[in-house]
């Protein structure tokens, strides 16, 4: 958690945001309702643990920041993907409340490719200014995606992969939509049956798919190498080309999956 203003808001909030979610809280500290949000915020962003960066902005302070949002009363809380704007809600909610927004905000931000946690990090200004325009190539897909029309995406994704097999950001748009959709109703035993049954391989790669979404990518890819190792033939193929396809959610050039890859290469041979 951090204060952000007017001065910081580009590094600390903007940049930010490539890499993982940002949750931001306009407040003021003459509001009673802003001191309770904030705690439950706070409290939040401790057990989340890295799934996002939570950034709170004195409204009073920073008059512009709040004027750009079109802030009209505190407390508000918006989330920042990628440098754009994504509303959450306004006035003060309970901790159950605000929880089903940060997960919601979660969902949508592995549906959008943004898998990485919100560390410390240096500038990344000149990556942001070097990211291509969007590719209409992509346009009904990613129009789908933000519509929440998940099976329309994956036909527009796989249309794209009739044409051009090898086109490897419709591969990762397809793994990132399938994987929300997986998620979507997941069993309330599923962990249960995975700890009871090692060799269960629907439970063990419904649980990695869950953890992936989390934000713990390391425990989905070290769940699901394990399952290789316990397993033989069709089912270990089955989960083999499940990991691969989390791969293509994270991203092959991320340290995570390079690190996954030797391991995954050391457990089939």
């Amino acid at each position: 958690m951090l204060e952000v203003g007017e001065a910081n808001f580009q590094a600390d909030v903007i940049e930010r945001s490539l890499q993982a979610p940002v949750v931001v809280e306009l407040y003021s500290p003459r509001s009673q309702g802003s001191n309770a949000l904030g705690a439950v915020l706070a409290q939040l962003s401790t057990e989340y643990a890295g799934k996002f960066l939570l950034a709170r902005i004195d409204v009073d302070a920073n008059p512009q920041v709040a004027q750009a949002f079109g802030v009209q009363a505190v407390p508000v809380v918006i989330a920042i993907l990628r440098g754009q704007p994504v509303p959450l809600f306004q006035g003060v909610l309970g901790e159950p409340e605000v929880r089903q927004y940060l997960d919601q905000l979660l969902t949508v931000a592995v549906a959008n490719g943004i898998t990485g946690r919100a560390e410390p990090v240096g500038p990344v200004a000149e990556a942001a200014e070097e990211e291509e325009a969007p590719n209409p190539r992509y346009e009904k897909a990613e129009n789908a995606v933000g519509a929440g029309d998940l099976d329309g995406a994956i036909a527009a994704y796989e249309e794209l992969l009739q044409e051009t097999p090898n086109d490897a950001e419709a591969k990762s748009g397809l793994a990132r939509v399938q994987l929300v959709k997986r998620t979507q109703d997941v069993p309330a035993d599923v962990r249960t049956r995975a700890a009871d049954n090692p060799t269960d391989v629907e439970a063990q790669m419904l649980v990695a798919d869950v953890d992936l979404m989390g934000g713990h990518v390391d425990d989905a890819f070290a769940r699901l190498i394990s399952t290789v190792q316990a397993t033989a033939g069709d089912e270990r193929n089955a989960v083999r080309l499940h990991l691969l396809e989390l791969f293509e959610v994270v991203g092959a050039d991320d340290e995570r999956v390079v690190k996954a890859r030797r391991r995954l290469m050391a457990a089939l041979f």
